[in-house]
């Protein structure tokens, strides 16, 4: 992109002031800032007007899960059609690992944390290790995509070098990096982080999809036939993977995606729970629930509110493809963001004085024709590491997995 082209884009969206210091800098930083500029998506800016507009929801009704005791008496079937259906080449997977382990006290990619206790562990590993288990299991190695960031990519990909890819076969590991949106001030005007760089943040994780598109993926899956996507977070150490139970079900329901769910701990956890939104599928945050949807109750009498997503999830390729130029909803989160004031000084702030643009996945389950909720058992499969003490943390994943007799 040429100054020119560059200057014609930022004025659509009135935001020429980016290119204020560009005489200033040396002729690497001046191309990458053109490049920068020519790769951003300015059109968030459309929607930054909506901010403070409240959330719509439609009419909230229960949705029926495949519940445990549903699949039981049927896994060894299920998993035999989810296990065929990946030796047919039908599944790869995303691993969602764009974050860094600052919560955690941790300065590097999350997914790099050791969390061993006599032996190294790292998350990354554990992943791997679940992985390896299906498809040991099914003779054959699906696709794994790895979605990193700006900010951990180049580390990511050489720690997994470095560890031999914890014995999955190189050639089936590729990975991307996750689409940035702008960051503005609260007068919608764009930020720079410093003179030749403009301030952005990751788009969400309910970008995954055109990021992967984007990086030219969609071609791949295509030319080798594989139809559907498990998408999965970073976080949760004990998650199965390419599970062929769940791959199953969702075959036989007929849906276009399905989502692991847990059953919630108590009334009050703060979790997104499955349900329909006038009548589609969809997530309703723990903040949204009201006390009448809280006391709600199915037929049986149990909580009809009750089936909480982890962030494990599959879709089916085809109706990605067809939503994916849509406008999903944006959500906007005011953040303290350190950026460049205008005086040309740097601005360290100690409060909110930033939004960032952001995409969520539940929405992309809104967007989709249905969604089998499908129960696991969160002592089994449900471990996150995010925080650096207390629940969801180090210390209680590290007791999850030696209750599942995983060696620490």
């Amino acid at each position: 992109m040429t100054y020119e082209e560059a200057k014609a884009k930022l004025k659509v969206f009135g935001q020429e002031h980016l290119l204020h210091y560009y005489e200033e800098l040396s002729e690497n930083e001046k191309t990458a800032l053109l490049e920068q500029i020519s790769s951003l998506d300015f059109s968030y800016l459309k929607e930054f007007g909506k901010r403070s507009l409240p959330q719509s929801r439609g009419e909230i009704s229960p949705i029926r899960a495949m519940r445990e005791q549903d699949i039981a008496p049927q896994r060894e079937k299920l998993s035999e059609t989810g296990l065929q259906a990946i030796r047919d080449g039908r599944l790869c997977a995303v691993l969602l690992a764009g974050g860094m382990g600052t919560r955690l006290g941790f300065d590097g990619p999350k997914g790099t944390l050791d969390i061993g206790k006599t032996r190294s562990v790292f998350i990354f590993q554990r992943l791997i290790e679940n992985l390896k288990e299906v498809t040991d299991a099914a003779g054959t190695a699906i696709r794994l995509f790895i979605m990193t960031s700006d900010k951990n990519g180049a580390e990511t990909r050489s720690f997994f070098k470095k560890h031999d890819y914890f014995g999955y076969p190189e050639e089936k590991i590729s990975f991307f990096v996750q689409d940035m949106a702008p960051v503005v001030d609260d007068a919608g005007k764009v930020l720079l982080e410093t003179p030749g760089k403009i301030a952005t943040s990751p788009n969400g994780n309910g970008g995954w999809f055109r990021s992967l598109a984007g990086a030219g993926f969609l071609d791949l899956l295509n030319r080798e036939g594989i139809e559907w996507i498990n998408v999965f977070s970073v976080d949760n150490v004990l998650q199965r993977i390419a599970d062929p139970a769940f791959f199953g079900a969702v075959l036989e329901s007929g849906f276009a995606s399905g989502s692991k769910v847990i059953r919630k701990a108590n009334r009050e956890e703060k979790v997104g729970v499955m349900c329909l939104d006038d009548g589609k599928p969809s997530v309703i945050e723990y903040y949204e629930m009201t006390e009448e949807l809280l006391d709600a109750k199915d037929e049986n009498g149990e909580p009809a509110y009750n089936y909480g997503v982890i962030l494990n999830y599959l879709f089916r390729i085809a109706d990605l493809t067809e939503i994916m130029n849509s406008r999903m909803q944006i959500h906007f989160a005011h953040k303290a963001v350190s950026c460049l004031g205008p005086d040309g000084l740097p601005v360290i702030p100690d409060a909110p004085n930033a939004w960032k643009f952001e995409l969520f996945i539940l929405d992309l389950i809104h967007e989709l024709s249905g969604c089998l909720p499908y129960e696991v058992v969160r002592e089994k499969e449900f471990a996150p590491v995010k925080n650096k003490t207390g629940s969801d943390s180090i210390l209680s994943a590290q007791a999850l997995l030696e209750q599942n007799h995983i060696t620490l």
